[in-house]
């Protein structure tokens, strides 16, 4: 364990270990592509060689934008921290003012692109990139240089001893990473992550993972450039578990089916559609076959761990995995053991329903800011507990302020913000780091978020409304896609409401209501504004009568990371939704 001190230890302690012939498998026209340990080391070192010979010193940052996750990506990742440098990994969804201002702030001397799109979007800034020296893409893109060029200009190992060199010079808690936080609001940050901070999060998280030592698969697409999935990449790697990189979002279905992965890392929303997806199936269903589906849905919705609902319940599980969980399990390949959200809150009939279907959600918790994991759950040894995020990891210390918020303290704690020493003095106090989340630590020391410090507000009667909570528990409605609560400093609290067109559809032509086709006709449909009005009115009384939502404004566009209103981690970007709806708002508190 001892090591590893450096991130590009983890690949030559897998080579030591196993070297598996499929580390990494990526599909390529069609066909999936398997890259060894030994290959993918071998690559990383002649990248290594490359980046010396085409003039990168020690501290200098290279840029990598891939829409989608592929071995190219984790080849470049090792050879560009041999050799001192440091990685700084990009949202390809963002606009191209911020790739000019991240690019331009960490002053990033080369810039590796997956494909066609996220260059021409490189391409229309290039001429404001201040240290930008070259471009290279992981495709072949007529106009742009070629990553391969690289690994050839690499071939020579006469110089391999200056890259060991190199090697040898990296400390643990030397620089790895600059990681820009998409942010809600405002520029973006560039969290900065030593070695040292992301490897104890890697070591301190490893044990409360159920991975067997080169065994199975996993499949791989959240985004790369977000800790969380990096972070569980070295991990796969520490346990020699083989990584298959999914195609597209689009194409995750067909992906599950073919990979038969036994773990994979989702995000809340993510899930949400997929049991919104098996739940849209249940109702096509006739007959007896549809009240066993619904029979065996609401018996997961009301599943405790370990056996705590009694003999009976444990045997009508029994009976419901046999006869329906397993379809579910089928759908996401017929292996699955385990999956890992992070990024948000998981709505607790998730994580009740596909526990009782024998495919568990650990819910997780951590920032950027923390490499990323704080606590996560674990279905062993009685570590699970529904509705928290599990205890806090080994060597972490986590404890809770006077207001609510959890601060913690630790190896895995960032270095700080790039360029900004007064935003870092902000956050780390005491080598505390406060997370701006509020929480609490219960009896059994399960950690629970209750909300964002930021996004709590008040009502002008003074009372506290913590909008994430109201929203994910709306969201549980097939009619509701998205929501937002408003209402900071108003009489009550209120919420733009963007519909679940798709499933209003379906659910129109049962009734054999005609709502018109377009969004905006549904969103003005008095039938619809009806039944939403029902389905709101039905989760508000799970709340005291200051936190209900009195009012709602429908939205017919589809929020999204393109259209601004999502972060790459599909947060609500609130202050962007706020003033993109300001007439909808004023409407709900001027009337």
């Amino acid at each position: 364990m001892n090591t590893i001190t450096r991130l590009f230890d983890f690949p030559y302690h897998q080579l030591k270990k196993n070297n598996l012939k499929d580390c990494f498998v990526t599909k390529y026209n069609g066909e999936w592509i398997s890259t060894s340990t030994e290959e993918y080391l071998n690559n990383a070192n002649a990248i290594s060689r490359a980046l010396i010979r085409l003039g990168v010193n020690k501290n200098d940052k290279i840029a990598l934008i891939t829409s989608t996750n592929r071995t190219e990506w984790n080849i470049m990742d090792i050879g560009i921290l041999q050799v001192g440098a440091q990685t700084v990994p990009i949202y390809p969804t963002i606009s191209e003012e911020d790739y000019e201002y991240i690019l331009n702030h960490s002053e990033c001397k080369y810039c590796f692109v997956s494909d066609i799109e996220v260059y021409n979007k490189l391409k229309a800034v290039k001429q404001n990139l201040n240290t930008l020296q070259e471009i290279y893409s992981f495709n072949a893109i007529e106009d742009c240089k070629n990553w391969k060029e690289v690994l050839e200009l690499g071939k020579d190992i006469s110089n391999q001893d200056v890259v060991e060199d190199r090697k040898k010079a990296v400390q643990t808690t030397d620089l790895a990473t600059i990681i820009y936080t998409s942010g809600t609001t405002g520029k973006p940050k560039g969290v900065m992550l030593s070695h040292q901070n992301i490897i104890s999060n890697v070591i301190d998280s490893a044990p409360r993972i159920p991975f067997k030592e080169a065994g199975g698969r996993a499949l791989s697409f959240l985004p790369v450039c977000h800790v969380f999935e990096r972070m569980i990449l070295y991990l796969y790697q520490y346990y020699s578990v083989s990584i298959y990189f999914a195609e597209s979002i689009d194409k995750l279905s067909d992906n599950l089916k073919e990979v038969k992965p036994m773990v994979f890392t989702v995000v809340p929303r993510l899930l949400e559609k997929v049991y919104d997806k098996i739940i849209e199936k249940g109702d096509s269903l006739k007959g007896i076959k549809r009240k066993l589906f619904f029979w065996a849905n609401n018996l997961g919705l009301r599943y405790e761990p370990y056996g705590a609902n009694g003999f009976l319940y444990e045997l009508q599980l029994k009976l419901a995995r046999k006869l329906i969980f397993s379809k579910w399990k089928e759908g996401l390949g017929g292996n699955v053991e385990l999956m890992v959200s992070g990024s948000a809150a998981l709505q607790q009939r998730l994580t009740r329903v596909f526990a009782a279907a024998g495919i568990p959600v650990m819910e997780g918790y951590g920032l950027t800011e923390t490499s990323p994991v704080i606590a996560v759950n674990d279905m062993r040894n009685f570590g699970f507990k529904v509705g928290t995020v599990g205890k806090p990891i080994q060597n972490l210390e986590v404890k809770i302020a006077e207001d609510g918020e959890i601060l913690c303290k630790g190896k895995n704690v960032m270095m700080g913000y790039y360029k900004d020493e007064t935003l870092t003095n902000e956050v780390i106090k005491d080598h505390y780091f406060y997370t701006g989340d509020i929480g609490e630590i219960d009896k059994q020391g399960f950690l629970k978020i209750t909300d964002r410090k930021k996004e709590m507000f008040k009502t002008s009667g003074g009372k506290y409304v913590a909008p994430q909570i109201i929203e994910n528990t709306m969201k549980q409605s097939l009619f509701i896609e998205q929501m937002m609560v408003i209402g900071d400093g108003e009489k009550m609290p209120a919420a733009f409401i963007q519909p679940s067109f798709d499933y209003i559809r379906q659910w129109a032509a049962q009734q054999g209501i005609d709502i018109g086709d377009l969004n905006e006709e549904i969103c003005s449909n008095p039938i619809i504004i009806k039944q939403i009005e029902k389905e709101v009115q039905h989760y508000n009384e799970k709340f005291g009568n200051w936190e209900q939502v009195k009012k709602f404004e429908l939205t017919p566009e589809i929020w999204s990371v393109d259209g601004g209103e999502l972060t790459p981690t599909l947060k609500l970007k609130r202050k962007v939704i706020k003033e993109k709806y300001q007439k909808l708002y004023n409407k709900i508190y001027n009337n």
